[in-house]
């Protein structure tokens, strides 16, 4: 689909008919009635006619999420490439192309088309004369990726490449607010990576750039992850607050500095900062809280991506995970509870097998290379000590228990710390359901 797409800004090669296996249906061009008006506040010399359509096409595939709606949208946001003339400015053309890329990009993140996705947020980094704005989001998202990917070390390349983008922009050629926006969102998507990767005094760098007024979306939100981590619990709450509301009434593409793409968009963010308040009510014995909140996120999921989608997957493992704190610190039982809510979670993360093919049951030979194995290896963790309390299934339980802590790699903290936690634990997991990483 994307490489179609991409062609469509080479008028003379052909286009294909099918988007994903899914037959195109013809479809006319978009009229202008047919268009609400996008946003108060466009980037600059972005081309409205292409915003229109990338509002337009992103409404018509999440209005019915399902795989025609997707196809009908790409062919739409095609078209928005195809339109860019070389009429204009080269930061008007650019910018305008830049945009339609990130849409494409998170329309094709949300079907799973990860690869293309990335492919498509690559060639913006190609419109030199875009604005700082659009390569940010770019390079965020493509970091964003990365880490739910388990790339790490490419994440981490790419976050330097983010911040380079920076060096060469000089407040001369940015508004003032604008620069101190990217410069925090640049410095934050790379404390993020140090935080994924356990080095919290790295992380601590990087988020000491992020303090000011230009703190605000995905920079927020990881600022405030960081500040859980490190138990900081009422300032982290604060920044949740205000991600939340910095997001909920945002529209992706709506407000040039929270412009972003995949799962650094901002329903993302807000789905995110949403699941991290639930947390950290739970980590603070705010029970009753923590489960209304972690239930908002879960409706929030399950509207945004369908009930059957791994995030939901992951939301359903923090309420487990919620469960279990609070029968703990209640001495009290959830077992049935938590069962029902680790095997749903287990089922949508798409878990493997537990199934050992070393005769000699060597762990090292199971086969772990699972998508969003941080979330797999807490949900089998917990999964395994609901199962190690019943007699009758506790050689399930140890097998189980075994299985997650060989897929377990967080380097900030051990499962079993991850799992134990309490009012005096000096650690505490913070699970990010925009790259689905316990951090």
């Amino acid at each position: 689909m994307l490489r179609t797409a991409l062609r469509r800004l080479h008028p003379t090669t052909a286009v294909k008919t099918t988007v994903n296996g899914v037959f195109r249906r013809n479809i006319r061009p978009l009229q202008p009635p047919l268009m609400r008006s996008f946003c108060e506040h466009h980037v600059p010399n972005a081309n409205p006619v292409a915003l229109q359509m990338i509002n337009y096409a992103l409404d018509l595939a999440r209005s019915q999420r399902t795989d025609d709606s997707y196809a009908q949208a790409l062919l739409i946001l095609e078209q928005g490439l195809s339109s860019q003339s070389q009429e204009g400015s080269d930061s008007t053309i650019e910018n305008s192309k830049g945009m339609v890329l990130l849409a494409i990009s998170t329309l094709l993140m949300e079907r799973g088309n990860i690869d293309e996705a990335m492919r498509a947020l690559l060639l913006i980094q190609d419109l030199t004369s875009a604005s700082l704005g659009v390569r940010v989001a770019a390079m965020e998202a493509l970091v964003g990726l990365n880490l739910e990917l388990g790339l790490d070390d490419t994440s981490s390349v790419l976050a330097d490449k983010c911040l380079n983008l920076l060096g060469k922009e000089s407040l001369e050629n940015s508004d003032e607010y604008g620069y101190k926006v990217f410069n925090a969102r640049s410095k934050a998507i790379k404390g993020l990576v140090e935080l994924v990767q356990g080095d919290m005094e790295s992380a601590k760098t990087c988020f000491e750039g992020c303090q000011d007024e230009g703190c605000i979306g995905n920079a927020t939100l990881s600022y405030g992850e960081f500040l859980h981590a490190k138990r900081d619990f009422d300032a982290a709450k604060e920044l949740y607050k205000k991600a939340i509301n910095e997001s909920s009434e945002k529209k992706d593409f709506s407000d040039p500095y929270l412009l972003g793409a995949c799962n650094m968009a901002s329903e993302e963010v807000f789905l995110a900062a949403t699941c991290a308040l639930g947390q950290l009510e739970s980590h603070l014995g705010n029970f009753g809280e923590a489960e209304e909140i972690l239930t908002r996120a879960l409706k929030k999921a399950e509207a945004n991506f369908g009930t059957h989608h791994p995030k939901v997957g992951t939301i359903l493992t923090c309420i487990a995970l919620m469960f279990r704190h609070k029968a703990t610190a209640e001495r009290s039982s959830s077992l049935l509870i938590q069962e029902g809510l680790y095997r749903k979670a287990i089922d949508l993360l798409k878990a493997p097998a537990l199934e050992n093919k070393d005769e000699n049951g060597n762990l090292e030979h199971l086969q772990v290379d699972v998508e969003k194995k941080d979330i797999v290896a807490l949900a089998r963790g917990g999964y395994a000590e609901v199962l190690c309390v019943q007699e009758n299934r506790k050689t399930e339980g140890d097998r189980m228990k075994k299985w997650a802590e060989f897929a377990w790699r967080n380097r900030r903290l051990s499962l079993a710390e991850a799992l134990d936690v309490s009012k005096s634990s000096c650690k505490v997991p913070v699970v990010d359901t925009r790259i689905c990483r316990a951090l």
